[in-house]
């Protein structure tokens, strides 16, 4: 469960780097009322956690996935 919400935070975090970069607009900004308000602080350090979780995906062996995944 933990790696499906932290693979979700990765994605939005990359979806809303892209839209930074094609049209110059921060969608987490926009939502959460800028760049330094509180709420938008914390769903920046949120998509930066799951980015750190999803770093341990890379090194678990299959094994160990399909058994997790038997197991839910």
């Amino acid at each position: 469960m933990i790696d499906k919400i932290a693979l979700t935070l990765a994605i939005i975090g990359g979806l809303n780097w892209g839209s930074i970069a094609l049209f110059s607009f921060d969608l987490v900004a926009f939502l959460f009322g800028g760049q330094t308000s509180l709420m938008s602080r914390i769903v920046y350090g949120l998509v930066g956690l799951a980015a750190l979780w999803c770093i341990t995906l890379l090194f678990r062996s299959d094994s160990e996935t399909t058994t997790e995944r038997r197991a839910s």
